[in-house]
C-alpha cells in the first residue's frame, strides 16, 4: 500500500472564527457548503453526496479553532482531514488551514476539490 500525500492548504476567510467554526463543525453548517446532507450521531458524522454516504468520526475539536475528522473506511491510521482556524492577533485576519491526504497522483484533484468547496463556503458566509 502506497502512503498517501499530506496536503496543506490556506484560505483567507473574512468572518469571525466562531461563525466559521459553526460551518465546519455542525451538521447544518456542513450541509450549507460541504455535503448534500449531514447527519450527526455523537461523534459520527454521516456525509451524503448524490445519495451515497461516507462516515467520518470527529476525532478532535477545539471550540472556534479546530475540527479533525477521520474517515471510517480509511485503513490508514495516520490520515484525517482537518480544519484549523488561525487568527492573526495584529491584523485580525482569519485564515482557514485545511489538512487532507490524497492517494499518489490525486493531489491536484484533491486540491481543486477543496478550492471548489471553499468557494462554496465563502459564498455561504458572504465573504
Amino acid at each position: 500500500m502506497t502512503a498517501k500525500s499530506k496536503i496543506q492548504l490556506e484560505f483567507p476567510i473574512k468572518c469571525s472564527p466562531s461563525v466559521l467554526y459553526n460551518r465546519l463543525s455542525t451538521a447544518s453548517g456542513l450541509t450549507e457548503w460541504f455535503a448534500d446532507d449531514v447527519n450527526v450521531k455523537g461523534k459520527r458524522y454521516i456525509f451524503i453526496w448524490d445519495g451515497s454516504e461516507q462516515v467520518a468520526e470527529m476525532i478532535q475539536s477545539k471550540d472556534s479553532r479546530l475540527v479533525r475528522f477521520k474517515w471510517e473506511d480509511d485503513d490508514d491510521d495516520d490520515t484525517y482531514f482537518e480544519f484549523l482556524i488561525a487568527k492573526d492577533e495584529l491584523t485580525g485576519d482569519v485564515t482557514l488551514l485545511i489538512t487532507d491526504f490524497a492517494d499518489p497522483g490525486e493531489e491536484e484533484e484533491t486540491t481543486e476539490l477543496w478550492n471548489s468547496q471553499i468557494t462554496d463556503l465563502r459564498r455561504v458566509l458572504g465573504c
